[in-house]
């Protein structure tokens, strides 16, 4: 079942997700060689709880954590510990907050340092093609438009590999609702887009091949080649001549203007 927002809950879900991106801003000036991701993971806790929130991940099917944060050939729902960043890394947080019994939902891919150029082409592609689909998000059309922006631009323009077997999906007083988003599919195929329908739009993207495989913790993702992954989400709702993005990448990415270990991605 889709359940469809009215306009006074979509602005409900609006602060969720400004706080979802307040969340990243505030772990940004740590991120950097020698930190560990357990410590990034603490201080997104302590700001959410702080700003009367609560994390959206943790205790979620179980899931120990507030941050799920992939490092490199890791695509998603990597577990933060003891693990120090280094020089070169990408690290993919995604995190979620539930405020005023609504989610909010968005991931980002850091990195850290420099990286091989076909590296961050993978981050400019993967960022470009959540916003190919967030422009297919409008009234009349259909979820698989959505789907064949991501994939069109991330596979036939530029060979990399589009996950499968993960997806974004709908969100409101659940993390997860009705409809699934793939980030791969046909245009003019699935549900209708009509206005009420908050959906999160998450591109997960291989330098490599798009195969996966689970490690035995039984949570993080990771490409079966070990090449680089990237994922960056936004939550959005449906609009008439355009999609009206609720989260924002505007104060992380401020952030990482301060940051000198940090590269920014157009």
């Amino acid at each position: 079942m889709i359940f469809y927002k009215t306009a006074q809950e979509i602005e409900i879900m609006r602060e969720s997700c400004l706080m979802v991106g307040r969340t990243h801003e505030a772990i940004v000036p740590y991120i950097k060689p020698g930190v560990k991701t357990v410590k990034l993971d603490q201080i997104a806790e302590e700001f959410i709880r702080d700003n009367g929130a609560e994390p959206g991940f943790k205790g979620y099917n179980g899931f120990p954590y507030t941050l799920c944060i992939s490092m490199n050939e890791e695509v998603v729902h990597g577990m933060p510990s003891d693990r120090e960043v280094k020089p070169g890394d990408l690290l993919s947080i995604d995190c979620g907050v539930l405020a005023n019994e609504f989610y909010g939902d968005q991931a980002y891919t850091y990195c850290v340092g420099e990286v091989a150029p076909e590296v961050s082409q993978l981050l400019e592609v993967t960022k470009a093609s959540l916003y190919k689909g967030i422009e297919q998000a409008v009234e009349g059309r259909r979820i698989g438009d959505i789907c064949y922006a991501i994939q069109d631009y991330c596979e036939r323009e530029h060979k990399f590999g589009v996950v499968r077997e993960l997806v974004g999906h709908g969100i409101g007083r659940n993390l997860h609702e009705s409809p699934d988003v793939p980030n791969y599919g046909k245009r003019g195929r699935g549900i209708k887009l009509k206005k009420g329908l908050v959906i999160a739009i998450e591109p997960m993207v291989n330098l490599g091949r798009k195969d996966i495989r689970q490690k035995d913790d039984g949570w993080t993702i990771y490409a079966r080649d070990m090449k680089p992954s990237a994922h960056y989400e936004h939550t959005i709702t449906i609009g008439k001549d355009k999609a009206d993005i609720l989260t924002t990448f505007e104060y992380l990415e401020a952030a990482i203007k301060s940051n000198p270990e940090l590269s920014e991605i157009n």
